[in-house]
């Protein structure tokens, strides 16, 4: 098996310990060649999302020869599970330099990385969660109640409804076209927002109107105060007069 030989391959790994809490991006370095392990100190990790390539998450367990995992041919990352551990492999696929988004889930909270590649040996990314730890000091549950794998679904089918303008019927959709403020170099106008499942969705459109490319980081868009729980962006370096979409997902009431 592909996955077995991989993880023989590469039996030292190093270490990134990223602080992190439900609901904010974290920034991590995956290699660009290896296998990068990602684990959430003290609690298994039960769900993954993002631009998956190929993934043996779905395979059933006990299966002496699983099927070959199905293939997204626009996918970012090649994700590889171990369920005994909770843990998972990950490995960018393709020459694109941008960073990629993975919301990675645990039975009390769900974090949102922004992956930038690197040449460099295979590492391993642990997620620490100081919120979770203090929590649990003074016995009160660690995390928002609710943030569950339940809750990292609820964000994939609403981010991928606002991508892909397939909107389910408990979804309400308002057309807005309000421009907001943002930077002197840009403009960013609030295109559509979405409602339902207790979240409430942004679709803006901005556009760099500087005579420079612009960098974006989906970090300029996460404002604790707003209740953000992930951000979405599709093209993170603009030239002059060049726009992208930029998906910006709140808790609801």
């Amino acid at each position: 098996m592909w996955a077995a030989a991989l993880l023989a391959s590469t039996p030292a790994f190093a270490l990134q310990t990223i602080d992190a809490r439900d609901g904010v991006s974290v920034e991590a370095i995956i290699s660009t060649r290896e296998p990068t392990r990602i684990r959430i100190e003290g609690a298994p990790i039960s769900d993954i999302f993002g631009n998956i390539y190929s993934s043996n998450c779905a395979a059933a367990s006990g299966t002496a020869t699983p099927a070959a995992p199905a293939v997204n041919s626009s996918g970012e990352i090649v994700l590889e599970c171990d369920r005994d551990k909770g843990e998972v492999y990950v490995r960018p696929v393709g020459t694109a330099s941008k960073p990629i988004n993975l919301f990675v889930s645990s039975a009390n909270a769900t974090y949102t990385l922004l992956l930038r590649q690197s040449d460099m040996p295979a590492d391993t990314i642990v997620i620490r969660d100081k919120t979770a730890r203090l929590a649990r000091v003074d016995g009160t549950p660690p995390g928002p109640a609710g943030r569950s794998s339940s809750h990292i679904r609820s964000l994939k089918s609403l981010l991928i409804a606002m991508a892909s303008d397939r909107v389910p019927t408990d979804v309400r959709v308002d057309e807005v076209h309000q421009p907001r403020a943002l930077w002197a170099e840009a403009t960013f106008t609030l295109m559509r927002l979405y409602a339902g499942r207790g979240l409430i969705g942004e679709k803006y459109q901005l556009t760099n109107v500087s005579m420079a490319p612009m960098v974006l980081a989906e970090q300029e868009f996460d404002r604790e105060e707003g209740n953000v729980l992930a951000v979405s962006i599709e093209n993170l370096n603009l030239r002059p007069g060049e726009s992208t979409t930029v998906y910006v997902i709140r808790a609801g009431s």
